[in-house]
């Protein structure tokens, strides 16, 4: 099953129990705008490639359309889709005023200049020109793209439309209107979420016990702002494998030995563990911080955490999610435990176009004033429906899209 069928199962389930009006169910089946484009650039070495590339509008209904553009070898139109479906009950989970898009180029970027990735970027924008803006449809970056490329594409559609245009993307450099707090908001936004998680089970995070699987960008942050709070990280995983104190690790020197030694693994006092191994340890809190279907059929009957909170997207499997609830483990879903991201790029976007920028302190104050409601009425509906928080977030969003779809109609 692909990604876009999984993400159309998890579309039936919620309207199931919500018996869900069937022409909303069918509005929400298929994205309202499907745009390809090849974009031909000539290479460094004077020969020409072109590279398929596309952008979904799954729908609008709330607002503009919102989300990233990945630069993957492995992009396909069904997990595009698929993506842009997730970005619209993203929006909606947060209470954004903003619909879900997803673009996506096929191009391996490791084997790029920095010339050829600018040429790719600056293309993007000229072939979707037409469909991106301001009030129609914001991209952000994604997998292997970057605040320079966002950059690039904001200047270039600049370029086009003879007047200053930043809020057409986000996620760009602070020098050229990005926001602060935008590195750092996936990893807040979880950690809000994860806080008032912990106080409805009445656990103190000064006596929890953490495993964080991913230490990029939103895991490593996630580690220091728990460290910070008291609780203490017993493991740790990165590309090259994963470590295990029972004492806890000193996370200002994990991130100081990664800077220089390029990974966590040889840090002094740590023990290495294998994968099996780090899913099935006695920890309150599981983070599953970096790829899809990391949590299985194959490793769940194992895991002991009493909370699952997905900073990564897509990081369990349908099947072993069914274990979960029937085990009573708490999963704090991706398009809720990592939606900080879009939330504080939709902060960049209200800055952008109003003119006026925030400070850190405002930009931290407005993310836990949307994340926290986000979750109190996914907890709440949870509780009143009887099922799992996943099915809970896509019924408080689909509720939310299908009445803005009703009140325009």
């Amino acid at each position: 099953m692909n990604a876009y069928d999984n993400a159309m199962r998890q579309l039936e389930k919620a309207a199931k129990l919500i018996k869900l009006d069937k022409k909303i169910l069918a509005k929400l089946s298929s994205p309202e705008k499907v745009v390809m484009a090849s974009l031909p650039i000539e290479m460094d070495n004077g020969t020409q490639q072109v590279f398929q590339s596309y952008r979904v509008q799954y729908n609008s209904a709330r607002g503009p359309y919102k989300g990233g553009i990945r630069f993957h070898p492995q992009v396909d139109l069904d997990e595009v889709k698929a993506l842009s479906f997730w970005m619209a009950i993203k929006t909606a989970v947060v209470d954004l005023p903003l619909g879900g898009g997803k673009g996506g180029v096929i191009v391996d970027t490791k084997k790029l200049s920095q010339n050829e990735l600018e040429k790719i970027s600056r293309a993007w924008v000229r072939a979707f020109r037409q469909v991106i803006g301001p009030q129609k449809d914001i991209p952000a970056p994604d997998v292997y793209t970057n605040p320079q490329i966002m950059a690039w594409m904001a200047d270039e559609y600049s370029k086009l439309e003879g007047k200053p245009s930043l809020g057409v993307v986000t996620g760009k450099p602070l020098d050229y209107g990005g926001s602060l707090g935008r590195d750092s908001a996936t990893a807040k936004g979880g950690y809000y979420v994860l806080l008032e998680a912990l106080r409805e089970l009445d656990i103190d995070i000064k006596k929890t016990k953490i495993a964080i699987q991913g230490f990029g960008n939103a895991g490593s942050i996630a580690a220091g702002l728990l460290y910070d709070a008291g609780a203490k990280v017993v493991a740790l995983a990165d590309s090259k494998g994963m470590i295990y104190n029972s004492r806890g690790f000193n996370i200002k020197k994990i991130i100081e030995h990664k800077k220089t030694k390029k990974s966590i693994v040889s840090f002094p006092g740590a023990k290495k563990i294998k994968p099996e191994e780090f899913f099935a340890l006695d920890v309150d809190v599981l983070i599953p911080a970096a790829l899809e279907n990391q949590i299985t059929r194959d490793n769940v009957d194992g895991i002991k955490a009493k909370i699952i909170l997905e900073l990564a997207n897509g990081p369990t499997t349908p099947e072993a999610d069914e274990v979960l609830y029937k085990n009573n483990i708490i999963v704090i879903p991706d398009v809720l435990a990592n939606a900080g991201g879009v939330t504080v790029s939709y902060f960049e976007w209200l800055q952008n176009i109003s003119n006026n920028y925030w400070t850190l302190e405002e930009v931290d104050k407005e993310l836990s004033e949307k994340m926290i409601p986000a979750w109190q009425s996914i907890w709440d509906r949870a509780k009143e429906l009887k099922t799992d928080l996943r099915t809970a977030s896509f019924i408080v969003a689909i509720e939310r899209i299908s009445a803005a779809i009703k009140i325009r109609s």
